[in-house]
């Protein structure tokens, strides 16, 4: 047997063998398949076959940087090996391998099977090539990969074309998606992404987390003596900013953990909040942020695989925003990765406070799916409208939702502040001196980027000697978290810095409405500019926290 090392599955700069890459996906697939309920043995099938089609001359000297005059799909000449193996995966294996880059029908550049099929005359006979020359190469590498391998004569791989195409044309006239699709896209994406590094990381993932570090009880936190057990599958929580909402809901889960958040910011703040909190009872725990820039939270060598794995399928926590899982009701790229990975898991939907009716509606299909895919959802809130709340209880059934609320005693302990009403950032001069001289720490909200920063500017003038910072979303990403973990006054290992959020002297911070949600921070005095009813009580919740 020959592996071939001279057949390359990427170009450069890794020029990975193409025997390599498939033993990656294999690796990732297996795994995948038994964690999500998948046959491994169809699903490892489809890895060795997914891209042996890459071993055809005109793959092989796109690679070498020679472009070929006509449109070749690797995928498609990969179906030509499907007659090797039982003719009752056919099926299953057609799904994963002729769509895992493109789209069947109505690819945006036509490179779909069926769109080549109406566009381009003899796609077969283009793809087949020289069908004696590169097939026996192919037949080698799939021999080491324990396809039992044979020679095939050029009308049999064209018999297995034509079933495929004809397998597509029928699925194309049927509604819903490919979840064995799903799971070789997220298997080939993690594997291309790990190479080498692909079994090592395979290690960490599909880990069951241990949440034993949220049954801690406080009397500051009235949710933490709520009880957590319960047959109903999922959780919709009601209570003041500060009850320990975040606690409850993770006590609630009993599987891998999906945690959404609205806002980028927040989303760091958990992401840190949870490695430290679970870092004792999970030493080696696989968590992972997913946002716009979450590859840019840290910037090193030493975590360089958990930079790499963040989008990537297995994690026991991914923290990330609702709208990246709202991808899979639009059918986004990469959307059937994603509902393979999250099904079954727990999902927390922190925060769903929309008043938009838009908003609403998202947020219910988006719900009504994680159901149907066999979700746990649990969901927490401190300002959700009566109108949501009762159509959320529609979609998850009322009898199957724990619903978990604070007590009228319980919520008189929440009336924690004393709010005015100033006509202008001007007449709250005064107010600012006095809490400086008083040594507390003060939190200014304003609605716009620009407000900010004019503010700012002044308290910089007026208060030199005091310690200050600014916040909002448009910093560059990397300036944006170190000042995050600033607010939060803690240092990468948990302590205290005793500087703004942990600050023992006065200190002020500036900032947008980043500062909303989900960051445990607990300041004495807040000035806001006014703003919707619902943002406002978030914004209360940065205030007597503790």
């Amino acid at each position: 047997m020959n592996r071939h090392p001279e057949i390359k599955a990427k170009g450069k700069p890794e020029w990975t063998t193409l025997y390599d890459h498939l033993s990656h996906v294999r690796l990732a697939i297996e795994k995948m398949a038994a964690h999500t309920g998948f046959d491994t043995g169809i699903a490892g099938t489809a890895a060795v076959l997914h891209d042996i089609g890459k071993v055809h001359p005109v793959f092989q000297q796109r690679l070498q940087g020679e472009k070929s005059p006509r449109t070749f799909r690797h995928e498609l000449a990969s179906l030509f090996f499907l007659p090797l193996v039982e003719q009752e995966m056919h099926g299953l294996l057609i799904e994963m391998i002729v769509a895992h880059h493109k789209s069947i029908y109505g690819d945006s550049k036509l490179k779909g099977i069926l769109d080549l099929e109406n566009h381009e005359a003899d796609v077969l006979s283009f793809h087949l090539g020289d069908w004696e020359s590169w097939s026996p190469v192919a037949m080698d590498i799939l021999s080491c990969l324990g396809i039992p391998a044979r020679r095939m004569v050029r009308e049999e791989a064209e018999e297995a074309y034509y079933a495929a195409v004809d397998y597509c044309y029928q699925k194309r006239r049927e509604s819903g998606y490919s979840a064995w699709r799903g799971l070789l896209m997220g298997a080939d994406h993690l594997a291309s992404a790990m190479a080498d590094e692909t079994e090592s990381g395979l290690q960490r993932m599909y880990q069951q987390p241990k949440l034993h570090f949220f049954d801690r009880q406080h009397p500051l936190y009235p949710l933490s003596g709520y009880p957590a057990d319960s047959p109903k599958p999922h959780t919709m929580v009601v209570a003041s900013t500060g009850a320990g909402k975040t606690d409850y809901l993770l006590r609630r889960c009993r599987g891998r953990v999906f945690y959404t958040l609205p806002f980028q910011a927040s989303i760091n703040a958990m992401y840190f909040r949870l490695s430290r909190d679970l870092q004792k009872d999970n030493p080696d725990l696989d968590i992972r942020v997913l946002h716009a820039a979450s590859a840019l939270i840290e910037k090193d060598d030493d975590n360089r695989e958990e930079i790499i794995l963040q989008k990537h399928p297995g994690s026991a926590i991914k923290v990330l925003t609702p709208f990246q899982l709202a991808g899979m009701l639009l059918g986004s790229k990469g959307f059937e990765a994603m509902v393979v990975d999250v099904r079954g898991c727990d999902v927390i939907l922190d925060e769903v406070h929309t008043y938009s009716t838009v908003s609403q509606a998202i947020v219910l299909k988006l719900i009504a799916l994680l159901k149907t895919l066999g979700c746990r959802l649990h969901i927490g809130t401190a300002t959700m409208p009566s109108v949501l709340y009762n159509r959320i209880l529609g979609v998850l059934g009322q009898e199957s939702v724990l619903e978990t609320k604070l007590s009228a005693t319980e919520l008189r302990a929440f009336n924690r502040h004393w709010i005015y009403k100033r006509s202008d950032w001007a007449s709250v001069e005064s107010v600012i001196q006095q809490a400086v001289e008083e040594g507390k720490k003060i939190l200014l909200v304003c609605n716009r980027v620009a407000d900010a920063q004019q503010l700012y500017q002044q308290l910089e003038r007026a208060y030199p000697e005091v310690d200050k910072l600014l916040l909002h979303s448009r910093m560059k990403r990397k300036d944006r978290r170190q000042r995050e973990l600033q607010l939060m006054g803690l240092d990468g290992e948990g302590n205290p810095t005793h500087r703004f959020n942990t600050a023992v002297d006065a200190c002020i911070v500036v900032s947008t409405q980043v500062v909303e949600v989900s960051l445990d921070i607990s300041f004495d005095l807040m000035i806001t500019a006014c703003a919707p009813l619902d943002a406002l009580i978030q914004r209360f919740g940065r205030v007597n926290r503790k």
